[in-house]
């Protein structure tokens, strides 16, 4: 890896996300490995599932 490239990362490495990057990043995952296994499922139903989530949370 060349020095540029190292110095770039170890500084994003330092960068906090925000909950609601962190919520992208949870659902992108979700994403990803259940589509990996399933080519029906959608980003739609991904981000459809987790707002219920959130929302069952809310009641409890």
């Amino acid at each position: 890896m060349n020095e540029p490239l190292r110095k770039l990362l170890d500084a994003a490495r330092k960068v906090p996300q925000t909950p609601k990057e962190l919520e992208i990043q949870r659902r992108s995952f979700a994403y990803g490995n259940t589509h990996f296994e399933n080519g029906l499922i959608t980003r739609e139903m991904v981000d459809r599932i987790a707002d219920e989530m959130v929302e069952k949370d809310k009641d409890e």
